[in-house]
């Protein structure tokens, strides 16, 4: 195994899902490529989605690259190759940089299961159904 992308949200369970992937890079000799999909919330406000002086893009990007950069000081020096962001829906944004990245696999937290996701689908289901490489979904306490 040569790369693993790991794909972390903000949420707190993300410094678990990146210890997992730590682990098994040591194991596999691998390196990881740290991940966040980017999305607008549909509820940001229309105003400042047509501010273009502001870059709201551009600051959502260097938020997600800062958070990285963050949790990648958590693990192992040089362990971590890279942080990447880009902005898209987060299991087909995951899906299409594990392919361009030649990821060996992908590793990711399982959240929940509530309401809406019983009906869409959680992102790590859909990871899971779309992906053409292995994908470990990593549990963590509630």
């Amino acid at each position: 195994m040569k790369r693993i992308l790991v794909a972390l949200d903000a949420s707190p369970r993300a410094s678990v899902v990146l210890a997992a992937a730590a682990r098994l890079a040591t194991l596999g000799h691998a390196k990881l490529v740290l991940f966040r999909a980017i999305g607008v919330q549909p509820d940001l406000p229309r105003e400042l989605l047509s501010m273009p002086e502001l870059g709201i893009e551009d600051a959502l990007r260097e938020a997600a690259s800062a958070d990285l950069r963050r949790l990648a000081k958590t693990v192992e020096p040089g362990l971590v190759d890279r942080v990447t962001t880009k902005l898209a829906t987060p299991w087909d944004g995951i899906v299409r940089e594990a392919r361009a990245i030649d990821a060996d696999m992908i590793v990711l937290g399982s959240h929940g299961y509530g309401g809406l996701d019983r009906v869409l689908g959680t992102t790590a289901g859909k990871v899971a159904n779309h992906a053409d490489r292995n994908v470990l979904i990593v549990r963590t306490p509630l």
